[in-house]
């Protein structure tokens, strides 16, 4: 009888989100009193979150959320960051989930301090992992937000070309961002599965965001996780969130950008710290 109480109550909980048609999708997982939602990077699915919910679930009510036209959810016409905020801090309200954390990963980060910057008073902590608030600034240190961004030129580029290519663009950029070799097909095949549209522009609409300023706003405790390869440059990260003085940022032991697979235990030890009894 018990097994088919939850059932049922998992079966509404779904049918409530489909009613809402959010854009994205939703995976609900655990039952704890304190929600978190995690949001993952560009092109990848929820799923780059499953090993950390899997040792949380137990006291906590997990959401993992896929962006439309990732990782094969259904796209929306025209997507913006802007909107993704906006349609993120909705969810938050319309579902009534009540003080959550945020817990956010690389475009997904962006999107944490994005939320948390706007709708503040719905947020009880966030978690940033290997983000920035302008990471165009770290290659161009005078880099300011375009009003007038022109994606034209990304979008013909990325929807031209053919599967070999899109393919081994994904392959050389995997190398880059995860040490863990086993998660690599994965991580590729996420990207593989989004929609081309969407992929790139998104890629052009985050690249041209810069939240420095916005952290002012943001009043609830922030925990920031970044790979090894930013501590040689501490200076420049320190000046990318010194409008967010009271956050902490520590920094993983090894690995590349996916820090979650890269330095797995850090990671999740950090985590668990950081949420304490909640």
């Amino acid at each position: 009888m018990k097994r088919i109480v939850i059932t049922l109550v998992t079966c509404l909980f779904l049918i409530s989100l489909s009613a809402q048609e959010y854009p994205f999708s939703v995976t609900k997982t655990g039952s704890g009193k304190q929600a978190l939602i995690f949001i993952p990077g560009f092109a990848c699915s929820g799923e780059v979150w499953s090993e950390t919910i899997s040792e949380l679930k137990e006291y906590y009510t997990c959401y993992a959320l896929t962006m439309p036209g990732f990782s094969g959810t259904e796209p929306q016409p025209n997507p913006t960051f802007n909107d993704w905020k906006t349609q993120i801090a909705q969810f938050i309200t319309t579902e009534q989930i009540q003080s959550p954390i945020l817990i956010g990963h690389s475009m997904g980060g962006g999107l944490a301090l994005a939320i948390a910057s706007e709708y503040r008073d719905i947020l009880k902590k966030l978690i940033i992992v290997d983000a920035l608030p302008c990471l165009m600034a770290l290659t161009n240190p005078g880099f300011k937000h375009n009003p007038n961004n022109d994606c034209t030129n990304i979008i013909n580029r990325i929807t031209a070309m053919n599967d070999e290519q899109f393919i081994q663009m994904q392959r050389i950029s995997v190398a880059t961002l995860c040490t863990e070799a086993s998660k690599h097909e994965e991580i590729i095949n996420w990207g593989l599965k989004s929609d081309r549209q969407t992929y790139a522009q998104i890629y052009c609409d985050y690249s041209n965001t810069d939240l420095r300023e916005q952290l002012k706003t943001i009043t609830i405790p922030t925990l920031i996780l970044l790979e090894p390869q930013f501590k040689p440059i501490e200076s420049v990260i320190n000046d990318q969130y010194k409008n967010l003085p009271s956050a902490q940022i520590k920094y993983a032991n090894k690995g590349l950008h996916f820090i979650m697979f890269d330095d797995k235990e850090w990671f999740i030890n950090q985590v668990k710290n950081y949420l304490g009894n909640q």
